[in-house]
C-alpha cells in the first residue's frame, strides 16, 4: 500500500510550487488573525486559561497537514467540543484547576487514540449511527446553552449551571449586580458583530473596497472589537471599575506534556471523551465534504478520522484540549483561496509568533468581548426551523431531535446526545423491525409491479404476490411470517404465494431460518412458495444454504417471469378471469 495513503502531504507535497505556497500564505495571515480571539474565547467556554486555546492550535494544525485529506478544513477549538470538554471536566475538578487541566489533556488523549483506532481500522461507519437530526438538535441545544453560559461574562454577573434551568436561574438571582462598564462593552461588541455579519460588508463596498476584500475584512469583524474593547480598558483603566480581563497570559510555546495517567479519570472521561470525538468528527467531515465539493474535490473519511486523531494526540502532547474542524474558519480559509493544508501549518507559525510575542498586548481584553465573540458564533449554530421541517418529514426523527434538544438543555450535554443516539437506534431497529409489505400486481400492458393500493393493477386469483421493501434480519424475520400467514390465511384460493425480493439486500441465519418456516408451513397448507428478483448477492449466500433444494417453488428472474409462468400453469389447469383481480379475493 502506498504510504501516500495515509500521509497526503506526500502526494500534494510533490505539486506544491511558488503560487501555491502564496495562495496558502495569504490564507494563513487571514486565519491566523481570527483564530486568536476564538481561541481564546473557546478556551474560557472549556473553563481553561486562554493561553491553552493558543497551544491547542497550533500542533494540531500541523498534524491535520500532514495526515489531513482536506485542502482547507481548518483545525482547532471549537464550540460545541469545547463545550463538551468542560461538562466532562467538570467530573474531576474546578474549572481552571491543576486537576481539571488534566482531565482536559487526558480527554484530547483519549479522543485522539479513539480517532485513530477507528481510522486505522477503518471504522469510520461508525459515525453514521449518529443520525442528522440528532447532531442537528445537539448543536442547536448545545449553541443555545453555548449562549447562555456566556451571559454571565457578558454581564459581569456571577452565575453558574450545567443545564439550561440552573443557568436561567443563576442569571435571575445575580442579574441586580451587574457590571454597568461590563455590560456596555460586551452588549455594544454583541451589536457590532452581529451587524458586522450583514452590514459591514456593503459598507465597505461603498468605501471603494473590491467585493473579496471587503468580505475577507467583515470576517474581521471579532479583531475588530478586541482591538477597540481592550483599548478602552487599558485607556479608561476600567479593570478597576468591575470589567474582568483575561490577565496576564505567559509568554511563549507549549512544553511537551504528558497526560497523567489516573485510571479513575480515564475511566470517567473514556465516554465523553468517544462521544466528543464522534460529534467532533461528525462536524469536521461535513464541513470538509461541503468545500470539496465546491472544487470539485474529495476527502477520505478514515484517513480524516487517522489526521483528526493525530490532531487531538497533538493538542495533548503540547498541553491542549480536544479540537475539531471549525466551519467558520474553514470557510474563510476556502473564501481566501487556501489550496493545500499548508495553509494550516503557516496558521500554527502565526499562532506560535502570537504565543511568543502578541500575548503583552491582549492582556486587558475584557472577558466580555469573548463572551460577545463565543455567544455571536454559537447563535448561527442554532436551527429552531428544522424542527417544523422533520415534523412535517418524520414523526420519528423528530422525536429524537425534539428529545436531544430538551435532554440536551434540561440535563447537560452527555444525556442529551446519548439518549438521542439511543432513541435514532430504538427507531431505526422499530422500523426496520415492521417492513413495508406490500400486494402487488401487474402495471397494464407493462412489465412493471406495483402496489395494488396505490395504482389500478392486474392480478391473477390464486396467486398471490408480495414485495418486502427491506432487508430481511432477525428483528424482522418473525414479521414477515406472520405478514405471510395473515394474507394466506385471508384467502383460501391462494395456490402460489410469490416473495419479490427486489429490495432485498441481505437475508441473514434468523431470516433464513424464517423462509424455511414459511416454506414448509405453506407446504402444509397446499401453497407453492416462489421467489423472484432476488440479488446476486443475496442468491449466492442461498445457493450455500439447504433452503433451495426444499423450496417447493422456483426462483425466478422477474416478477413478470414469475406471474407469467404461473398464470399459464393455473390455465392449464382451470380457465382464468383475464380481468379478475385478486384484491376482490382477500
Amino acid at each position: 500500500m502506498q504510504l501516500s495513503r495515509y500521509l497526503p502531504i506526500l502526494d500534494w507535497g510533490r505539486r506544491y510550487d511558488g503560487g501555491t505556497a502564496a495562495s496558502d500564505l495569504l490564507a494563513a495571515v487571514i486565519v491566523t488573525i481570527m483564530l486568536i480571539p476564538q481561541s481564546l474565547a473557546y478556551a474560557m467556554l472549556a473553563g481553561l486559561p486562554p493561553q491553552i486555546g493558543l497551544y491547542a492550535s497550533i500542533a494540531p494544525l500541523v498534524a491535520y497537514a500532514l495526515f489531513g485529506t482536506s485542502r482547507t478544513l481548518a483545525v482547532g477549538p471549537v464550540a460545541v467540543v469545547s463545550l463538551m470538554t468542560a461538562a466532562a471536566a467538570s467530573k474531576v475538578g474546578l474549572a481552571g484547576s491543576p486537576e481539571y487541566i488534566g482531565a482536559t489533556i487526558a480527554l484530547a488523549f483519549l479522543s485522539g487514540a479513539f480517532l485513530l483506532a477507528i481510522g486505522v481500522f477503518r471504522l469510520g461507519f461508525l459515525a453514521n449511527f449518529l443520525s442528522h437530526p440528532v447532531i442537528s438538535g445537539f448543536i442547536t441545544a448545545s449553541g443555545l446553552l453555548i449562549a447562555a453560559s456566556q451571559l454571565k461574562h457578558l454581564l459581569g454577573v456571577p452565575a453558574e449551571g450545567d443545564t439550561l434551568v440552573e443557568l436561567v436561574g443563576s442569571l435571575a438571582g445575580s442579574i441586580r449586580a451587574f457590571s454597568l462598564p461590563t455590560a456596555i462593552i460586551g452588549l455594544g461588541g454583541l451589536a457590532f458583530l452581529f451587524w458586522s455579519r450583514r452590514g459591514l460588508q456593503p459598507l465597505l463596498q461603498k468605501l471603494g473596497l473590491a467585493a473579496r476584500a471587503a468580505g475577507m475584512l467583515a470576517k474581521a469583524g471579532p479583531v475588530l472589537v478586541v482591538a477597540a474593547s481592550t483599548f478602552a480598558v487599558w485607556a479608561l483603566d476600567l479593570d478597576e471599575h468591575g470589567v474582568r480581563t483575561v490577565g496576564e497570559i505567559p509568554q511563549g510555546l507549549p512544553q511537551l506534556t504528558l497526560p497523567a495517567v489516573d485510571l479513575g479519570a480515564w475511566t470517567a472521561l473514556a465516554l465523553p471523551a468517544v462521544l466528543l470525538s464522534i460529534v467532533g468528527f461528525v462536524e469536521s467531515v461535513s464541513v470538509a465534504q461541503t468545500l470539496a465539493a465546491k472544487r470539485r474535490q474529495r476527502i477520505d473519511p478514515d484517513q480524516e478520522l487517522v489526521a483528526l486523531g493525530a490532531s487531538n494526540l497533538g493538542s495533548a502532547f503540547s498541553g491542549g484540549f480536544p479540537v475539531a474542524g471549525g466551519f467558520a474558519r474553514s470557510v474563510v480559509n476556502f473564501d481566501a483561496g487556501a489550496e493545500t493544508p499548508a495553509a494550516g501549518a503557516y496558521t500554527a507559525v502565526g499562532i506560535a509568533l502570537a504565543a511568543l510575542f502578541l500575548t503583552p498586548l491582549i492582556h486587558d481584553l475584557p472577558n466580555a468581548t469573548l463572551a460577545a465573540t463565543i455567544i455571536v458564533a454559537v447563535l448561527s449554530l442554532v436551527d429552531l426551523t428544522s424542527l417544523s421541517r422533520t415534523w412535517r418529514y418524520s414523526k420519528t426523527d423528530f422525536s429524537a431531535m425534539a428529545a436531544t434538544i430538551l435532554l440536551t438543555l434540561a440535563m447537560g450535554v452527555e444525556a442529551g446526545i446519548v439518549a438521542g443516539v439511543g432513541l435514532s437506534l430504538a427507531f431505526y431497529l422499530y422500523r426496520g423491525s415492521r417492513p413495508h409489505v406490500a400486494i402487488v400486481g401487474r402495471v397494464p400492458g407493462t412489465e412493471h409491479f406495483r402496489n395494488i393500493l396505490r395504482h389500478q393493477v392486474e392480478t391473477v386469483p390464486g396467486i398471490l404476490t408480495i414485495r418486502v421493501d427491506e432487508s430481511l434480519f432477525f428483528a424482522n424475520a418473525r414479521y414477515l411470517e406472520d405478514t405471510v400467514y395473515d394474507l394466506v390465511a385471508q384467502n383460501k384460493s391462494i395456490r402460489h404465494l410469490v416473495l419479490m425480493c427486489s429490495a432485498v439486500n441481505e437475508v441473514d441465519a434468523s431470516a433464513l431460518e424464517s423462509l424455511e418456516t414459511i416454506n414448509a408451513r405453506l407446504k402444509d397448507a397446499a401453497v407453492t412458495f416462489h421467489l423472484s428478483e432476488v440479488k446476486g448477492p443475496v442468491m449466492d449466500r442461498l445457493q450455500r444454504s439447504h433452503f433451495l433444494h426444499v423450496l417447493t417453488g422456483n426462483v425466478y428472474l422477474s416478477q413478470h417471469e414469475a406471474v407469467s409462468m404461473l398464470r399459464a400453469q393455473l390455465e392449464a389447469e382451470r380457465p382464468l378471469d383475464p380481468k379478475a383481480s385478486f384484491g376482490a379475493d382477500i
